[in-house]
């Protein structure tokens, strides 16, 4: 089973544990609604909807509310490393959670517990928590976007907030950032950096570039980010190694994005129903 992590920017709501069902554009975790706007409903939508078009369980959604004081992350956190070592899940994928070294480190300490160990994934607040504790080889897939992968290649760079001069360069320099990511250990086992070229990457360099098709309204909508997390995710629970989800994923979002014919103004919500026919184009296409 595909387990997603992260939170909801709304402080009210309490820790959530339950599946994510995402229907006719509304998506629910254990019952209760959640917009799936942008962030980690976002991403959690994007995995249901792949999930019911590859026949697997739906994904299992462990949020929690957190406006960015980090209140809810801590509670999260404290319940990750409560139940984590009695769940079965075969992917593992943390989202939007206030970076905290030592709670990472709790929450791994408990996944290395689990009878089975899942596939781990990180993109977003995670991954930068994942890098800084020093711990990114333990994970299969990291997602980040052109800012994130500078930070990564940055290998003295404590927090996001101290990355050099490579966050102001131009996304031209992908190649060489992944190069430094891997050769100071601060990459997972796969990168799939989103940017106007998607490129999927390991240890040995960029292994594909996904382009086309290329909507420029898509650059303005919050979540297409999340969304291709969300399908390289389902893909990897389906079966495919890291590298086949993440090439598929991207261009499934690329197709998804081309069918709703979006506008500045359109919201993530509108790619959700087209996620289905895009991953059947995406999967038909060879590698």
């Amino acid at each position: 089973m595909l387990a997603v992590v992260g939170t909801i920017p709304d402080p009210a709501v309490p820790v959530l544990d339950g599946p994510a069902l995402a229907e006719g554009g509304t998506l629910t975790v254990g019952g209760r609604p959640v917009p799936p706007d942008r962030g980690t409903p976002a991403l959690l939508a994007a995995a249901a909807a792949a999930c019911a078009f590859l026949g697997i369980e739906p994904p299992h959604a462990l949020l929690v509310g957190d406006e960015g004081l980090g209140v809810g992350s801590r509670a999260l956190y404290r319940h990750l490393t409560e139940v984590l070592p009695v769940r079965a899940y075969s992917t593992l994928a943390f989202h939007y959670l206030q970076p905290d070294v030592d709670w990472h480190n709790k929450v791994l300490l408990a996944v290395l517990a689990m009878r089975e160990r899942p596939a781990l994934v990180a993109d977003a607040g995670f991954m930068y928590a994942a890098k800084m504790s020093g711990e990114a080889a333990q994970y299969a897939l990291f997602t980040p976007d052109a800012g994130e992968l500078a930070f990564l290649a940055d290998e003295d760079a404590p927090h996001p907030f101290y990355t050099r001069g490579f966050i102001l360069q131009e996304e031209g320099r992908a190649p060489e950032l992944i190069r430094r990511a891997y050769e100071h250990d601060n990459a997972a086992a796969c990168l799939l950096v989103k940017g106007c070229t998607d490129r999927i990457a390991d240890r040995t360099g960029v292994l594909a570039e996904v382009n086309e098709p290329s909507e420029e309204a898509m650059e303005a909508m919050g979540g297409t980010g999340d969304t291709v997390t969300g399908m390289a995710c389902a893909l990897m629970e389906s079966g495919l190694d890291a590298r086949a989800a993440a090439r598929v994923a991207a261009q499934a979002n690329r197709y998804a994005g081309q069918a709703a014919r979006p506008t500045p103004a359109s919201q993530i919500g509108e790619l959700i129903a087209h996620i289905p026919a895009a991953l059947a184009r995406a999967l038909e296409k060879p590698a």
